[in-house]
């Protein structure tokens, strides 16, 4: 089985993120997509993060009755911060018949050597990169990259907890029932 690894912080997780997902599910070799919600990404500060297992819900409220996409807490046991080569060692070796490619964004790639030992990464697993705008891919620094067009929208987890303080409503920006959640705990006031 071909599994993509789609990591985040997912704080929330929405629309624009289940999209890229499910493009990746129906678009390419893949035959499950995992959404890894990353308790602490290195590169980004955690001041704002929600609880991870708060995180981790809204994802599975997300992906519910999708059975190509799963959230994934893979990251939860593993040390911290997260680093997507340590993830993806553990995950090679807990799971030894799977193949892992990972997905990330055209102006994820392009910071690809600051990530952690990513000389191994882009050597042992392939890279699923959709485009940004502003991003474009002129050095793929010997990577097995495979460069996609999916349908983006231009929304933010930032913006969405921004509107969420504000009172603003977030309908339309994340499924219906992660609104409903977020709201009913009161999560981003």
């Amino acid at each position: 089985m071909k599994i993509g690894l789609y990591f985040g912080s997912f704080n929330p997780i929405h629309t624009g993120h289940l999209i890229i997902a499910n493009y990746m599910a129906y678009n390419t070799d893949l035959d499950k997509v995992w959404l890894v919600v990353s308790p602490h990404n290195p590169l980004k500060p955690s001041a704002s993060l929600l609880n991870e297992h708060n995180r981790l819900h809204l994802v599975e409220l997300g992906v519910t009755g999708e059975s190509k996409l799963r959230a994934s807490n893979i990251e939860f046991t593993l040390p911290r911060p997260s680093y997507t080569i340590d993830t993806l060692t553990y995950l090679s070796e807990k799971f030894p018949t799977q193949e892992f490619t990972v997905i990330m964004g055209s102006d994820s790639f392009q910071n690809i050597t600051r990530w952690k030992n990513y000389q191994q990464l882009i050597k042992h697993y392939p890279i699923y990169v959709y485009e940004r705008p502003g991003h474009q891919i002129t050095e793929t620094y010997g990577a097995q990259v495979e460069i996609l067009k999916a349908p983006l929208l231009d929304i933010s987890s930032t913006s969405i907890r921004q509107w969420i303080k504000e009172g603003k409503s977030i309908r339309y920006l994340v499924p219906e029932n992660v609104a409903a959640y977020i709201a009913e705990n009161n999560y981003y006031k």
